[in-house]
């Protein structure tokens, strides 16, 4: 039931995220549904009272400054006179995001070793939610698609949808909800790099500025350097008791 629950929160997602790319373009979008970076936490701290990092708190709006930046807000002006109507739906699908990703670990939080099956039912409940709001947009048309175009279609939803989503229901229960939510933002930066070596887009400044301050706020509010930092300690303090 919690997977099932948690495919409704994700198909609302697809359908909200889409309508947005539509109405304020692709990069204002994935700025827009990153709000799960608070969703998540938030959802974690009220109703389960897991406690929020400092260093994440610190780092939030570094944060979201980065992803801003990533997703071309600087632009913002040039995507059109449909923003306010794509803006909520930006937000909608971020505020479903985040509590797909809630749902997930809440329901696989005590059997962390089933992972397949929860996803299953999640991605079924998806579909359905996303099929019976069609149904309100137009509805769904199977004709005047080309070959490729599916064959891109089933390689999105094997390697963008199933593996991805086995990764993230695997590592997300075994992490803090600050943690899973601000790795999450690496993925605007990844789809910068690829755009750029398979599409050959070129990146402005602002974006290339906003993808290094995700990395480092990522890297910042999960504590790499502490790690690394108490890593070492301990080798030294090893190496001095010898």
């Amino acid at each position: 039931m919690w997977a099932i629950a948690a495919g409704v929160a994700l198909g609302i997602d697809y359908i909200a995220w889409t309508a947005s790319i539509y109405l304020v373009g692709a990069g204002v979008s994935t700025v827009l549904v990153n709000v799960q970076i608070i969703v998540l936490p938030l959802l974690a701290l009220i109703v389960d009272r897991e406690r929020v990092s400092r260093r994440f708190l610190i780092t939030l709006p570094l944060m979201l400054i980065g992803v801003g930046l990533v997703g071309g807000i600087l632009s913002v002006a040039e995507v059109g006179n449909r923003v306010v109507l794509g803006t909520v739906f930006g937000l909608i699908a971020g505020i479903g995001y985040g509590v797909y990703l809630f749902l997930t670990r809440r329901g696989t939080r005590r059997k962390a070793e089933g992972t397949v099956q929860p996803l299953a039912w999640a991605t079924g409940s998806a579909a359905v939610t996303s099929a019976l709001i069609a149904q309100f947009t137009g509805g769904l048309h199977f004709t005047g698609i080309s070959t490729t175009s599916w064959l891109f279609l089933i390689a999105l939803a094997l390697v963008g949808q199933v593996a991805a989503w086995l990764f993230i229901h695997h590592g997300s229960v075994r992490l803090r909800p600050s943690m899973a939510a601000s790795l999450l933002l690496v993925q605007p930066v990844l789809a910068l790099v690829l755009s750029a070596l398979i599409l050959a887009e070129r990146l402005t400044s602002g974006q290339i500025v906003g993808a290094c301050a995700v990395v480092v706020a990522v890297a910042v509010a999960n504590g790499v350097w502490h790690v690394r930092s108490n890593h070492r300690g301990r080798r030294l303090s090893k190496w001095f008791s010898r």
